[in-house]
């Protein structure tokens, strides 16, 4: 049997990097998955992708940031299946160049938060607000290791903390019921998103004292590395976890 069957699971931000990798194996474990992003046309390329491994997608296009479009997205997918089982907040912004607190940029920090915070409360009080608590759902919080212990720019930094709290609020909100909600904290990725990262806007002080919190000589995540976690904190299998806070980076930050 396989890991996922006949389970619905949004995954936002499903149109490259981890969340391509996080729908593609979900498709591979019986999911029913539903894939969103701004960009139709990077949906439709994974969505194909799936589909030509024999698995069942849905591509909507959806903006996080905006609430309408987060109840919209939930609509569709509760008429079609009737249900959600999983849901896997992926997507997310970054800054430019590192910005620390003495010199973050209001735009940065009202874009970030608005997309990274609110898109992910947005996403969640959308599936949960007619959610039965004995009916399982299982909430993933693709995080970062910024949020986890500050290193990165000041907005983003910012943004992803709030994420860790609302993941413990919202287990502490379900305790005994089937609805559970962890989070997973990569480190560096090896994504299209961190490679956009030029050197040329970056606060190099910043990434000095961050260093203290890497071992470069340890590898990078790949987007199937932090996949595979999702998909088990997503299953039956961790159906004993809550309110937990997965660091996924080879050890890198010990």
């Amino acid at each position: 049997m396989k890991r996922l069957d006949n389970k619905v699971a949004i995954v936002t931000g499903g149109n490259s990097g981890v969340g391509a990798a996080v729908a593609k194996r979900f498709a591979e474990e019986g999911a029913k998955v539903v894939i969103t992003a701004r960009r139709v046309d990077k949906l439709q390329e994974v969505a194909q992708a799936i589909e030509a491994q024999g698995g069942q997608v849905m591509a909507v296009a959806t903006d996080i940031s905006k609430k309408d479009d987060c109840e919209h997205l939930v609509e569709v997918v509760k008429e079609a299946y009737g249900q959600v089982d999983v849901l896997i907040n992926n997507a997310g912004i970054l800054e430019a160049g590192l910005k620390p607190i003495d010199q973050f940029e209001d735009d940065d920090l009202a874009r970030l938060v608005q997309t990274n915070t609110a898109g992910t409360m947005y996403m969640m009080r959308a599936v949960l607000r007619d959610h039965e608590d004995q009916m399982p759902l299982s909430i993933v919080n693709v995080d970062s290791i910024a949020g986890l212990l500050g290193c990165g720019g000041a907005a983003y930094v910012a943004s992803k903390a709030a994420v860790l709290g609302i993941t413990k609020h919202t287990a502490l909100r379900y305790v005994g019921t089937s609805v559970r909600c962890n989070a997973i904290c990569p480190g560096t990725i090896v994504t299209p998103m961190v490679a956009g990262m030029s050197v040329e806007n970056m606060n190099m002080d910043m990434f000095s004292q961050m260093s203290k919190h890497a071992d470069l000589k340890v590898r990078p995540c790949q987007p199937d590395d932090v996949a595979n976690t999702v998909l088990f904190l997503a299953s039956d299998e961790s159906q004993a976890l809550t309110g937990n806070v997965l660091t996924s980076d080879f050890g890198s930050s010990l």
